[in-house]
């Protein structure tokens, strides 16, 4: 007995303390069930299975509900410190990625329950809808420093698109005016939002190297205005087209600065899966919809590389939980 107890303390230390727990984490949530959607329209496309959209969907369930304990834990114990990450200029900015989780997971779910689906849609629609109108508040408050123009501010600028990306088959008929608004704030912040930050990227110094990967999320306005986008007009037109070509262009710029060696893996890292899920959900409903051979395998390439992204994201989190990097602070 006084063996099991005397490990107890040393045990919690190499864990670390909940206190640390990043809420960009949620990012994984985002990333995991982009791939189970973009899984999903595979197997239309290309007569894929659905294995495994519905491994990465329960999975992306799994994460969110684990993160949404331990975050819970995290507010119950520390709630200073998720405070000071809230009203934090940067970090405060990944709050959007749990409410875009929750929209993404509506989707997931609606495999097994459309009542279901529709009431995690609700419950994200208004959590998105709140969260960015308190960062929107927060920003119009003035004298923001240019240095905080970071890509994270994107999050909050996209997130209201989200609601139309998830909730674009919903039969409601209130959905489609909810979707229509959500759409158009979006649009025009995301636009807002975009500027701002390219202007900080071009004319103030480079990004720290840990912030490097969140550059990943420049292509989101482009690619989930797609989607979001499709879904609000029910077609895929040369607007559509645009929105795909530049967020295509602007991956290929982006993929060159920052899938690097010389940047270390941290959690910040999951910043990249969502815009790379939503740009190969895009590619997959942008071939199918023109069935021509180069765009199906475009499509099926970065299917693949972001199917390969998220499984080593995946594992290299779950070796950093495992040997205490991850809350060691």
């Amino acid at each position: 007995m006084e063996t099991s107890i005397d490990k107890r303390p040393a045990l919690t230390a190499s864990w670390g303390s909940l206190k640390n727990l990043p809420v960009n984490l949620f990012g994984a949530v985002m990333g995991l069930a982009g791939l189970s959607l973009a899984w999903r329209v595979a197997s239309t496309v290309f007569g894929a299975g659905t294995m495994i959209a519905d491994a990465a969907g329960m999975t992306a369930i799994v994460v969110f509900i684990a993160l949404a304990l331990g975050y819970g834990a995290k507010w119950a114990k520390y709630p200073s410190a998720v405070k000071d990450e809230f009203t934090h200029p940067i970090a405060g900015n990944f709050f959007g990625t749990i409410t875009i989780g929750i929209l993404l997971l509506s989707t997931v779910v609606a495999t097994y329950s459309t009542l279901l689906q529709e009431i995690v849609w609700a419950i994200g629609t208004i959590l998105t809808i709140a969260l960015t109108f308190i960062s929107l508040t927060r920003l119009l408050k003035g004298n923001m420093d240019v240095a905080h123009a970071t890509p994270s501010l994107l999050i909050s600028g996209v997130a209201t698109l989200d609601i139309a990306v998830a909730g674009g088959t919903l039969p409601m008929a209130w959905a489609h005016e909810v979707n229509l608004f959500a759409a158009s704030a979006g649009a025009v912040v995301a636009i807002v939002f975009f500027t701002m930050i390219f202007s900080r990227l071009v004319h103030q110094a480079p990004l720290a190297s840990g912030m490097m990967p969140s550059m990943m999320i420049l292509i989101a306005p482009f690619e989930v205005g797609f989607l979001a986008y499709v879904n609000v007009v029910h077609r895929i037109d040369a607007f559509a087209a645009l929105l795909f070509y530049v967020g295509l262009f602007f991956f290929a710029i982006l993929a060159t600065r920052i899938f690097r060696r010389s940047i270390a893996f941290a959690t910040a890292w999951w910043a990249i899966s969502f815009p790379m899920a939503a740009l190969s959900n895009a590619a997959l409903k942008y071939a199918a919809a023109r069935q021509t051979i180069v765009l199906e395998y475009l499509a099926g390439a970065l299917l693949a590389i972001v199917t390969i992204a998220i499984v080593v994201l995946f594992v290299r989190t779950l070796r950093i939980l495992v040997n205490g990097k991850l809350l060691g602070g």
